[in-house]
């Protein structure tokens, strides 16, 4: 059970070892894009591939969802990133269990952003465990983890692909150790769970009054999904796809330009300097920013100007 692309190396990974993959769950299609057009999920697209029955309910809590599943009559259950809580009526039926392929360090991180939240709070290492599932969020118990290193220049996109290779490869290291009865599963410490919320719209604010490093694990962390952004000083939304921390100060408030070079714009934050390096304007693409400031963009991000005032 899964539907994004974190799931696709985890299902593959159990095809290319032999198991009998009896079914795929996976959320029903998408539109997409600003033409909104129907989209299967990644998961969905690699078991058609493969000719695999695939399930796609609205609600899996509905009894006749439960009963679909179930008449697959599988032994074990795996699941990654699927997106719906599993009913205690599917968690109890499998004879070997239902398993989670979880992209953090549990009991850190639980949640639906685990990926995203580890970057924007500057960890330095996370991983994946492999836990047996319960009602409660992401509290069952371990079967396994691997540590993962986040490197600076990690963005919650390389570390999804990092995270999805480990997890596959976790999962095959553990699953047949599972079945053959080795592993004792180990209860979480509940007392040291931290959480990791889905995203919304205001964690993608970037707060010019926070340190640069601070701006730069925003930056990273929400790149390539859904991105960080600031508005200008006539009040537009500018996307920040990339930038750095630079040294320095500035007796300047937080937010304003203090410098305009050939490649990058500085701002001053909170604590130090960040330079703007790409960025997206409102209905446009996303662009160096030495592009923006040969047009609009010059006026737009001109010395002295602020960024991020709707904030204040």
């Amino acid at each position: 059970m899964g539907t994004p692309d974190f799931a696709v190396p985890s299902l593959e990974a159990l095809l290319a070892s032999g198991y009998e993959v009896v079914a795929v769950v996976t959320q029903p299609d998408r539109p997409k894009g600003r033409k909104r057009v129907l989209t299967p999920p990644p998961v969905k697209v690699r078991a058609q591939a493969a000719g695999i029955p695939v399930l796609q309910p609205e609600r899996l809590r509905e009894p006749a969802a439960v009963d679909a599943v179930l008449s697959f009559r599988p032994d074990v259950v795996v699941t990654a990133a699927y997106g719906q809580i599993l009913p205690k009526a599917l968690l109890e039926a499998p004879p070997r269990g239902c398993l989670n392929v979880h992209a953090s360090l549990l009991p850190k991180y639980r949640g639906g952003a685990p990926i995203h939240r580890a970057i924007l709070n500057g960890e330095t290492e996370t991983g994946v465990t492999i836990m047996t599932m319960a009602e409660a969020l992401d509290a069952g118990d371990i079967l396994s983890q691997v540590r993962v290193p986040i490197e600076r220049t990690d963005t919650a996109g390389t570390l999804h692909d990092k995270l999805a290779r480990a997890g596959a490869q976790l999962l095959l290291e553990t699953l047949p150790r599972w079945l053959r009865g080795e592993i004792t599963p180990q209860p979480q410490d509940h007392a040291q769970a931290t959480y990791a919320p889905n995203l919304t719209r205001a964690d993608e604010r970037i707060d010019w009054t926070a340190p640069a490093e601070a701006v730069y694990n925003r930056v990273r962390g929400l790149h390539p999904w859904p991105v960080a952004y600031t508005t200008t000083a006539d009040g537009q939304v500018l996307k920040v796809w990339w930038g750095t921390p630079r040294p320095g100060r500035a007796d300047a408030p937080p937010g304003t330009v203090v410098a305009v070079e050939e490649r990058a714009v500085v701002v001053a934050t909170g604590d130090g300097l960040f330079a703007l390096e790409e960025v997206q304007p409102a209905g446009k693409t996303r662009m160096p920013v030495a592009h923006y400031l040969r047009g609009a963009g010059r006026a737009v991000l001109a010395p002295g100007t602020r960024l991020g005032m709707e904030a204040e």
